[in-house]
């Protein structure tokens, strides 16, 4: 006799949830390593902007050219802006999916759990009812032996 658990339908869906939550979390890792790289090129950007900007002024540029790019770097100081908080969203949205995954790894191992504790009671079941085979097997040799021995 082979063993089968009933809910193992209900086992499979929670480890395929598992599996989905994973890749969710893989997916919001990425964004999140996308959207640091993008802020770290603009901080990048904006740094090198600085170093120009500090050499035009000792070459003495023009104003309306130290203007053109002091102007570059408020637009560069709001994209920072703007890309510091799609970072922030960004870790808000990994923490999320580590709370989710976390859940899907609770609930799968509650089922395997149970799988496991059902599979050792229908072992332990199966071990009781060979012995009680042989206990019987026994009982009808003796007794066979003894109805010959009279």
């Amino acid at each position: 006799m082979k063993f089968r658990y009933h809910f193992q339908k209900v086992v499979d869906l929670k480890s395929n949830e598992k599996t989905q939550a994973e890749w969710m979390l893989s997916t919001a890792i990425g964004k999140l390593q996308t959207e640091e790289e993008h802020l770290l090129q603009l901080i990048n950007d904006r740094n090198n902007l600085m170093d120009i900007i500090q050499s035009a002024t000792e070459n003495c540029a023009s104003v309306s050219s130290l203007q053109e790019m002091q102007r570059y770097a408020y637009h560069l100081d709001e994209c920072i802006s703007r890309k510091n908080s799609d970072v922030k969203h960004a870790r808000v949205n990994v923490q999320r999916n580590q709370s989710f995954l976390n859940g899907k790894v609770i609930d799968e191992k509650v089922w395997l759990g149970a799988r496991d504790k059902a599979k050792i009671r229908f072992q332990q079941e199966m071990l009781l009812r060979e012995q009680n085979d042989l206990d019987e097997m026994a009982t009808v040799r003796f007794a066979a032996k003894a109805g010959r021995a009279n």
